[in-house]
């Protein structure tokens, strides 16, 4: 018996320095995964189905990727209140952080306080800042909506009458117009109509609504210029203009950088100048903001804005 009993006790010895070592091994394979990355990040956005938000998430989901996160983006196709409740399912879901992709934060604000009550971090890109968001990585709008202006006024000899395409649900887009509009302000340029351009479809729509312009301004010089306050609608518009047999009597400008627009300007016809966002810029300042916040480095600014740059047939 005595002899029985010492072989069960060392057989139970044995065991238990097997399961205190293959604890021990998960433990330090949880540590290496956090060492890794292994961290969630849920991207939201409205405007997936514009050509530049697309990119600029891509990238950046390449660039969490790269440092070993899982990165998972939700279009919710310019639907907010959807919006609101793909945050919430995010903060289900306990990522580590959420991003939202564009879009007027000062609508999520349901949203914001669930993940701002499960202690999760919420990042900006090309948003904007509100309660519950950290900060905004964007490019520097009012500089690109001045910008912008001053082309379209420069292309039209310094005078005449130009009318606008916005979108006020995206806080960058507002912003440019503003400052777009201020700038045609103080060069007496008047301002005689100002479209909301819907999302998604915004080519088409700007399309449609420069049909509709041409039709009520039938005279030559009635109207000079056309601002966009992307390149989409100006791309929409330009489309219009020629499909009339316009093209002699109207400026084009939008702002992005497209390919498609530096095409249509190399052509010398309406489409004269985009100022180029640096979307490369965005996303890896943000994915370096995002991982210094993972490494508890606190930022030290709420509102990171990249420099843009101008586009003409010069």
């Amino acid at each position: 018996m005595h002899v029985r009993k010492m072989r069960f006790f060392i057989l139970s010895l044995l065991l238990m320095v097997f399961l205190l070592s293959a604890c021990e091994g998960v433990a330090v394979q949880e540590n290496q995964g956090e060492q890794d990355g292994g961290k969630t990040v849920a991207v939201v956005t409205p405007y997936m189905a514009n050509e530049t938000t697309k990119y600029v998430i891509e990238q950046f989901k390449a660039e969490g990727e790269d440092l070993g996160w899982e990165v998972t983006v939700t279009d919710t196709a310019g639907d907010f209140n959807m919006l609101v409740s793909r945050i919430e399912d995010a903060v289900a879901q306990n990522v580590d952080a959420i991003v939202l992709g564009m879009g007027d934060p000062n609508q999520m604000t349901k949203g914001l306080e669930a993940a701002s009550a499960a202690g999760i971090p919420v990042f900006g890109l090309d948003a904007g800042v509100t309660d519950g968001v950290l900060l905004n990585v964007t490019s520097d709008n009012s500089a690109l909506g001045q910008t912008s202006a001053q082309a379209l006024i420069d292309a039209m000899g310094g005078e005449g009458t130009v009318i606008m395409f916005t979108h006020d649900p995206h806080p960058g887009v507002n912003e440019r117009a503003r400052a777009a509009e201020a700038t045609f302000a103080d060069a007496g340029i008047e301002v005689i109509e100002k479209f909301h351009i819907d999302v998604p479809g915004p080519l088409e729509n700007a399309r449609s609504i420069t049909e509709d312009v041409l039709t009520s301004y039938p005279d030559a010089g009635a109207i000079n210029g056309i601002w966009a306050g992307w390149d989409e609608p100006a791309l929409g518009a330009v489309q219009a203009i020629e499909a009339a047999g316009r093209s002699d009597e109207f400026v084009v400008v939008g702002i992005d950088g497209t390919d498609f627009a530096q095409e249509e300007i190399a052509k010398g016809g309406p489409f004269v100048a985009t100022v180029a966002q640096d979307f490369d810029a965005m996303a890896s300042t943000l994915a370096g903001l995002v991982d210094g916040y993972f490494g508890d480095e606190a930022p030290s600014d709420e509102w990171y804005k990249i420099p843009g740059q101008l586009i003409t047939g010069e």
